[in-house]
C-alpha cells in the first residue's frame, strides 16, 4: 500500500506580523534613559548634571528607570497589533459590503469561519468593486490616490446608486492638489446630489496640526484659482481649522502674553517653557521674536494629551473670538462662496449704470431662493441630550414660545484672559451660539420634558409644511465705479439660476438697497416687504419705512433687551402710532417710540401704507 503523507491542516489564523512593534521595542531598549545623574557645580558656581559612575568607572543605572523600561517593554509586547484603517473597515463590514479601489496587490481577509486568507488583488478586481459600488451592490467604497485617478464615484444620474455620498477624509497627505483631486471624485457634474465631506481626527487636539496644514494649503490653492476659495477648499474646512491664518497668528501672540501674565489655567509659564524647550523670556519680559505658529504647534505635540487639549481649548477660544468679531464687523474674508438652494430665480432687474452691453453695465438683481428646511427630529435632539447627560438643558423662550436644547460649547477667551462661558442652542431648524451673559438677559427659561417634546414636534411640523423662501439683492456687472455705495459688508457670491444663468456679484444688504438707489437717483424701483424691513433692522441697519414717510426702524438695546425703535415720527402723531400698536417710553427725559417684536411686520405694513 502506497504511503502518502496527509496535508497539514490550514492554520486558523495566519501569524503575520504587520506592525512595527519590534522597532519601537528596540528603540526603547537602546535609547530609554536609565543612566543615573548627579548634580555638580563648575568654577563659577553654575549647577549642571553629569552621568554617575562607581569607584571602578562603571556607569550607574537608576533602578527606577530600569523598572519603568522593563514594564513598558512588557506592556508593548502584550499589546495586540493595531490594524490599519483599511483592513479595520473591511474586517468590520466584510468584503461583500466594502468596495476597495486601491493600489495594493494582496490583502488579508477574514473568512466567515474565523480563519484568515491572503487574497490577491488585480486591477480588474478593483474595477469590479468600483462598478459594484456605483450600481448599489456594495454600499461602502474605500479608495486611495492610486484608486481615485481617472474614476468617478459621485451620485451620477447615469448609475443606479444615486444616494448621497458621505466622504470621510482619512490620511489626506501633505499635497493640497492631491486632496482636491480626491475630493473631486465624489463631487462632479451630472450628480443627483452633492456629497457631505467629513475630515476624520481623533480627540487629541494636537492632531489638528495636520488638518491645519491641509486647510492652509487648500486655501492657498483656492487663492490661485481666481480667488475662488471654494475651488480649493470645497468648503470642507471651517475657518477654525486653519491654525496658520492671520486670526490664528494674532491669537497666538495674545496667548503668549496671557501665559506670561499667568492668566491661563492650562499650564504655567515656567512649566510650558520647561516641557517645550522654548525660550520665551529675557530679563523678565517676553522676547521680541516669539516662536512662530508652526514651531509652537510642533512643540505642543510633545506634551501629554491632557495638557495638549487644555492648551488648545484656550487657544481656539481666542481664535473663535477673533473670527466672530470679524464676522460681526463685516471684515471677515470668506473668499467667493457659492449660494446653494433648490431653486434660484430672478424676480426683478434694475439697471444701476448703463453700458454698451451687459458686460459693461451695472445691474441690481432681486433673487428669490427656495430650499427645503433641514429639520432636526425629536429623536435626534433626544440622542444629543443623552450624549451630554446632565450638562444638557431643555429651554423654552418665554416670549416666542420656541424651544431649544442648551449644550456646552467651547469657552471663549478675551484678550484680557477672561473666560467667557458659551453655550450652543440647538433649534429644530438651525443652531446658534450664545454667551452666558446674553443667555441670562434673554427670555430662555428651563422647560419640562413634556412641554419641550410638544413644542419641538409643533415647530418641526411647521417647518416642513412649506419650503423656506428668501429674497436677496445681488449687484452684478461693472461694480468698481459704485463699490463704495454697496454697503459696508463686501460679500461676493456666485450662483446659478434655475434657467442656467451663472452670476457673480456682490450682496447688497436689504437695509442699504433704498439708500443705494437714492444715491444713484433711482426712486420707487424696489419696495421692501414688511418682513424684510424688520429683518434688516434686526441685522443692525437703519431702514426707511415706506416712501416719504420719514420713519426709520432700527434695533436698539434698552434695559438689557433688544427692541425695535421707530424714529422720525411727528410728535403730533403719537396717538395714531400708539393706536396702531406702538408704545412709548421716556428715557432720560426723551420720549422714544418702540414697536412690539411679536407684531412688528403687521405694524410696519400699516405704517408703509400711509
Amino acid at each position: 500500500m502506497e504511503n502518502r503523507r496527509k496535508p497539514a491542516p490550514r492554520a486558523a489564523t495566519l501569524d503575520i506580523n504587520c506592525d512595527c512593534k519590534e522597532l519601537v521595542m528596540d528603540y526603547l531598549q537602546a535609547a530609554f534613559p536609565t543612566r543615573a545623574m548627579e548634580v555638580v557645580s563648575d568654577e563659577d558656581g553654575n549647577e549642571r548634571s553629569r552621568p554617575l559612575s562607581d569607584a571602578d568607572g562603571n556607569p550607574v543605572h537608576s533602578q527606577e528607570a530600569l523598572r519603568i523600561r522593563e514594564d513598558t517593554l512588557e506592556l508593548l509586547g502584550a499589546m495586540p497589533p493595531i490594524a490599519p484603517a483599511l483592513d479595520a473597515v473591511i474586517e468590520r463590514f466584510g468584503t461583500d459590503a466594502v468596495a476597495e479601489v486601491t493600489g495594493r496587490t494582496k490583502r488579508l481577509v477574514r473568512l466567515p469561519d474565523g480563519s484568515q486568507k491572503l487574497q490577491s488583488r488585480s486591477p480588474s478586481a478593483c474595477m469590479a468593486d468600483a462598478d459594484a459600488f456605483m450600481n448599489g451592490a456594495k454600499r461602502i467604497l474605500v479608495f486611495s490616490d492610486a484608486g481615485g485617478t481617472g474614476r468617478s464615484y459621485h451620485a451620477s444620474l447615469d448609475h443606479q446608486n444615486q444616494q448621497r455620498r458621505v466622504h470621510f477624509l482619512l490620511e489626506p497627505g501633505w499635497r493640497a492638489d492631491r486632496a482636491v483631486q480626491g475630493l473631486g471624485r465624489t463631487n462632479r457634474t451630472n450628480q443627483a446630489q452633492p456629497p457631505i465631506f467629513r475630515p476624520v481626527t481623533t480627540d487629541c487636539r494636537g492632531e489638528r496640526r495636520f488638518i491645519s496644514t491641509i486647510a492652509r494649503r487648500l486655501d492657498a490653492l483656492g487663492a490661485l484659482t481666481r480667488g475662488q476659495r471654494q475651488t480649493g477648499g470645497q468648503n470642507l474646512f471651517d475657518p477654525m481649522d486653519n491654525l496658520e491664518s492671520d486670526y490664528a497668528k494674532d491669537a497666538l501672540l495674545t496667548w503668549y502674553r496671557l501665559l506670561h501674565h499667568g492668566k491661563l489655567k492650562s499650564v504655567t509659564f515656567g512649566d510650558f517653557c520647561h516641557r517645550t524647550g522654548l525660550r520665551l523670556e529675557y530679563e523678565g519680559e517676553l522676547v521680541d521674536k516669539l516662536p512662530p505658529i508652526q514651531r509652537w504647534l510642533n512643540r505642543i505635540l510633545a506634551l501629554p494629551i491632557a495638557i495638549q487639549n487644555a492648551i488648545f481649548d484656550e487657544y481656539l477660544g481666542l481664535v473663535e473670538t477673533r473670527i466672530d468679531t470679524a464676522k460681526k464687523a463685516g471684515t471677515f474674508d470668506a473668499g467667493v462662496e457659492t449660494i446653494r438652494a433648490d431653486k434660484l430665480t430672478i424676480a426683478d432687474e434694475i439697471i444701476l449704470r448703463g453700458g454698451a452691453d451687459t458686460s459693461t453695465s451695472t445691474r441690481l438683481l432681486t433673487v428669490e431662493a427656495e430650499w427645503q428646511r433641514d429639520v432636526r427630529s425629536l429623536a435626534d435632539v433626544s440622542a444629543l441630550a443623552d450624549r451630554f447627560g446632565n450638562r444638557a438643558l431643555r429651554l423654552r423662550n418665554g416670549r416666542s414660545g420656541k424651544v431649544a436644547l442648551q449644550t456646552p460649547a467651547r469657552t471663549r477667551v478675551t484678550d484680557t484672559g477672561e473666560a467667557v462661558a458659551t453655550w450652543q442652542l440647538t433649534r429644530p431648524g438651525h443652531r446658534q451660539y450664545i454667551t452666558a451673559g446674553d443667555l441670562e438677559e434673554s427670555m430662555w427659561e428651563p422647560a419640562d420634558f413634556g412641554t419641550f417634546e410638544i413644542c419641538w414636534k409643533a415647530e418641526c411640523d411647521e417647518l416642513v409644511q412649506e419650503p423656506n423662501r428668501e429674497r436677496f439683492f445681488l449687484a452684478v456687472g461693472r461694480l468698481l465705479p459704485i463699490w463704495n455705495l454697496l454697503g459696508d459688508d463686501p460679500e461676493v457670491r456666485r450662483l446659478v439660476t434655475a434657467d442656467g444663468r451663472a452670476l457673480l456679484g456682490r450682496i447688497v444688504p436689504r437695509g442699504d438697497v433704498n439708500t443705494l438707489l437714492g444715491k444713484l437717483g433711482i426712486t420707487g424701483a424696489i419696495s421692501l416687504t414688511p418682513e424684510e424691513i424688520v429683518a434688516a433692522a434686526w441685522e443692525g441697519k437703519t431702514v426707511a419705512i415706506g416712501n416719504n414717510t420719514g420713519l426709520t426702524l432700527q434695533r436698539r438695546r434698552v434695559n438689557g433687551e433688544s427692541r425695535l425703535e421707530l424714529s422720525g415720527f411727528d410728535p403730533r402723531s403719537l396717538p395714531t402710532l400708539k393706536a396702531q400698536g406702538c408704545f412709548t417710553e421716556i428715557i432720560q427725559f426723551k420720549t422714544r417710540m418702540f414697536i412690539p417684536v411679536s407684531r412688528a411686520a403687521d405694524i410696519v405694513s400699516a405704517l408703509s401704507a400711509k
